[in-house]
């Protein structure tokens, strides 16, 4: 059990550094290509992280918002309550508040910039068709989330995509300007220029899309190490498993959800990721490798 979880975090740190390095690959490029050198990377990083930073210390809000989510008392839900509160006690964080979505879809979603401003939202249909066992196990997952800080990760790989983004924008607008063919000219062409050129002009129209793999590659990988993670903090992964077949086979989509809010739930709410391509550009893993994760896990020598 203690692999797995140490195999998703080698697996996470590798993804962030391949996409650290890809950047500087696009940077690359970009010098080479545009010769705006470190003027064009400041300002791409500037305006990448003045976005970010806002959604950032506003996300949270922004996010309850669009999902319709109110806030609930103690006197209201207990059992969510007193759920909540153990497994922050059993994590070593500060009980999140607690968020309610008026939905019979079944779902939950952790937000909030770090675990002191931090929440947790499900939906009425979670806490009506889910029993005390299945429910604890979704909350320890999205408790995990919290604690390991992945709402600060995907920040980060915003952050990235973005600049990725700006600068393949400004290569492609170089191009079509002539700004790479004129600094070719002025290195005086030839062979390595012409590659330069060609690498140059890949990088411009496919950065993006790679970017935008990576970042979810790396949001699929913290998806597995919040099960495991969520796992530990009950102690019974069959709780969380059984949760996560109730919630794949259950036909209802969420309404409040859509494109720009699904990577946060639990499981995908628009119930319409099918085929490899699809999986590719999900922020989730498949349910059936999720599950087959979790049944592996033993806490018998723990």
């Amino acid at each position: 059990m203690y692999e797995q979880i140490t195999a998703n975090k080698v697996k996470s740190i590798f993804l962030v550094l391949f996409f650290i390095a890809f950047v500087f690959l696009v940077v690359w490029a970009f010098e080479q290509v545009t010769g705006w050198g470190e003027g064009g990377l400041v300002l791409a990083l500037i305006i990448s992280l003045a976005t970010a930073i806002g959604g950032y210390y506003s996300s949270d809000k922004i996010v309850l918002a669009i999902s319709g989510a109110r806030p609930v008392s103690k006197e209201e839900y207990p059992y969510l309550y007193h759920t909540v509160e153990g497994l922050a006690l059993a994590a070593g964080i500060p009980a999140p508040r607690c968020y309610l979505i008026d939905d019979s879809a079944p779902n939950a979603f952790a937000t909030g910039r770090n675990p002191q401003h931090s929440v947790i939202c499900v939906t009425t249909g979670l806490l009506q068709k889910l029993n005390r066992l299945e429910l604890e196990g979704v909350i320890a997952h999205e408790m995990s989330h919290i604690k390991n800080y992945d709402v600060l990760l995907q920040t980060v790989a915003v952050v990235m995509v973005g600049i990725v983004a700006l600068l393949s924008d400004w290569m492609m607008k170089s191009f079509w300007w002539g700004g790479g063919r004129k600094r070719d000219r002025e290195k005086g062409g030839g062979g390595v220029g012409l590659i330069i050129f060609g690498i140059g002009l890949v990088l411009a129209i496919l950065s993006p899309l790679v970017a935008q793999l990576i970042q979810l590659a790396i949001s699929r990988r913290r998806e597995f190490l919040a099960d495991a993670n969520g796992a530990m903090l009950t102690r019974y992964p069959a709780g969380l498993a059984s949760a996560l077949r109730k919630l794949a086979a259950d036909p209802e989509p969420l309404e409040v959800a859509n494109k720009a809010t699904a990577h946060l739930y639990i499981v995908n709410p628009l119930k319409n990721v099918k085929g490899r391509v699809n999986k590719l550009f999900s922020t989730h893993p498949p349910i059936e490798e999720r599950i087959a994760a979790l049944e592996k896990m033993s806490f018998e020598k723990v």
